[in-house]
């Protein structure tokens, strides 16, 4: 009996089967959590949209568990993190094994002052049950389609149409934007005839998901447990992870061309599962085998369909970018189709969500490739790289940082792309800080803002102000008590800081309003002479 009760969301007949119409702009393909939080994004911009899934229930299985800090940060903003927090473990410290020694540890967050900790372990379906109780609260904006499978679409004059196949019927639905979130296998992008590109691995890794009362972590304290060469896995690789509901995570490297089928049974299984737990009681909980991939589309913009999360890009599990990066993929894109949506900017402005994510998914990709060939070499020089690396971190300090068991999830930076006005700290996503009365990103995620540290006076351009840590002024200020805000981004220094919470531009000293207009027509994709002072 699995850990987690599935319950299935109804069909709810739709109006185009009765000749009717919803009339929402944007369709996601999709009701996982990529698709799910593409649309409360979007309902929180106003912005209508239909959701169609093939499924009745959400993720089946062991899937994607590993929330970062920035990810929260977003989920925030989507409403849904204080939830996530309380129902997830939270972790910081990884500790990395070579046999029966651990050679390093790191702790991810070392320092104070962060609302959300380095990461969280929440299992897929939890996080797409707390998006999807979330979409339900925007009933006139996001309109859910169960068991509603899309076979095919076309470009039309206006958009894009849909043909829809459900239980009591097929029907074409027309809408203005289609998001293909459809995952790996996206049928979207098979039936556009897209091809990824990238490294497929030959590696295999079982998943085994069990339940068990008595926690190996010392104390209890829930860390990422990782092993080379481990003495109950010799000669492979092994990770830990503990989640909600004393359930723990254990991947273990399998042999070159092992039979996944035999391999994902309890009898093979529970011999290597007593070797790490010893005489605790556990209970298999889930069982597969998976081989992966580090691959992306060369475009994710193909007219009005624009692929987000893994139908645009997939990377290996190790260092936690999938889940992460997708969720990165929405907020960059969200913003950015409302405001097309509403006139405010031209589909123009569409181009910089493939330019600032496909630079995101390739340093995913990059990063996950060099973990997974540092776990599993490929050439006799990688084997040689990774022996002689275990050999000396165990003595040596310097070696023990060239361990990779994967580099975890870190925002992308857009320093040097199109839409960010070139200075210092542009294109970074703002780092949190606690203030007098509240927190720093939810003053300014969501929406445009000027943003003030210490002593400087922002202008009126049209857009929110928010003063930190400076003499009141006749727009929002706030104190910063412990001053970690201007410890982080210095005094008489502000920011133009756009909804997903990346700097476009900086200003030190004075904030020039002709400056500070011609900086926010560049992050909306506008051509920057048409701007007057």
């Amino acid at each position: 009996m699995p850990a987690y009760s599935y319950d299935p969301q109804p069909f709810v007949r739709p109006p185009e089967l009765d000749g009717g119409s919803t009339g929402a702009p944007v369709a996601i393909v999709g009701a996982g959590p990529i698709g799910l939080a593409m649309a409360v994004d979007l309902a929180l911009q106003g912005v209508r949209c239909v959701v169609l899934d093939d499924n009745n229930v959400v993720s089946v299985g062991s899937r994607a568990i590993c929330w970062a800090k920035r990810t929260l940060e977003i989920f925030d903003r989507l409403g849904v993190a204080d939830r996530m927090l309380a129902k997830g473990v939270t972790w910081k410290v990884g500790r990395l094994f070579h046999g029966a020694d651990e050679v390093y540890s790191f702790d991810l967050l070392p320092e104070d002052g962060h609302k959300f900790p380095a990461f969280i372990n929440l299992q897929q379906y939890y996080v797409e049950q707390y998006l999807l109780e979330r979409a339900r609260d925007f009933p006139d904006l996001i309109d859910l389609r169960f068991l509603s499978r899309v076979t095919g679409h076309r470009a039309t004059d206006t958009g894009v149409a849909l043909e829809v196949d459900t239980p009591e019927g097929a029907y074409t639905l027309h809408a203005d934007w289609l998001l293909a979130c459809d995952g790996a296998g996206s049928q979207t992008r098979a039936r556009m005839g897209l091809d990824f590109a990238g490294q497929t691995f030959a590696e295999q890794f079982l998943i085994a998901d069990i339940e068990l009362a008595e926690s190996p972590f010392d104390q209890g304290t829930p860390e990422r447990w990782f092993w080379f060469d481990p003495e109950f896995h010799p000669g492979k690789s092994a990770l830990l992870h503990m989640q909600p509901d004393n359930l723990y995570r254990i991947d273990l490297q399998l042999d070159q061309g092992a039979d996944a089928e035999q391999e994902a049974t309890e009898e093979k299984v529970t011999p290597r599962i007593r070797a790490i737990v010893g005489d605790r009681p556990f209970r298999l909980d889930w069982l597969s085998v998976y081989t992966f991939r580090c691959i992306k589309l060369d475009r994710f913009v193909h007219g009005r369909v624009v692929f987000v999360g893994d139908s645009a890009h997939v990377v290996s599990p190790f260092g936690a970018r999938g889940g992460n990066g997708g969720i990165q993929d929405v907020d960059n894109l969200g913003w950015k189709l409302a405001a097309v949506i509403r006139g405010d900017a031209d589909t123009v402005l569409l181009e910089s969500y493939h330019e600032e994510r496909s630079r995101g998914s390739a340093e995913n990709i990059r990063n996950s490739t060099r973990a997974t060939n540092f776990m599993t070499p490929k050439t006799p020089v990688e084997a040689m790289f990774r022996r002689e690396t275990l050999r000396l971190a165990h003595t040596h300090p310097f070696a023990r940082q060239l361990i990779n068991s994967g580099r975890l999830s870190l925002p992308c930076a857009l320093d040097g792309l199109s839409l960010q006005t070139p200075g210092p700290g542009v294109g970074l996503a703002m780092v949190d800080a606690p203030l007098g009365d509240g927190w720093l990103l939810p003053l300014v995620q969501g929406r445009f803002a000027l943003v003030g540290f210490g002593d400087i006076a922002l202008p009126d351009i049209g857009l929110p102000r928010v003063g930190i840590g400076g003499p009141a002024r006749g727009y929002e200020c706030h104190d910063d008590p412990q001053g970690y805000a201007l410890q982080r981004y210095g005094t008489g220094v502000a920011h133009l800081v756009r909804p997903d919470g990346h700097v476009a531009a900086t200003f030190t000293g004075v904030v020039d309003a002709h400056a500070a207009r011609t900086a926010l027509a560049r992050a909306m994709g506008k051509r920057c002479e048409r701007v007057s002072a």
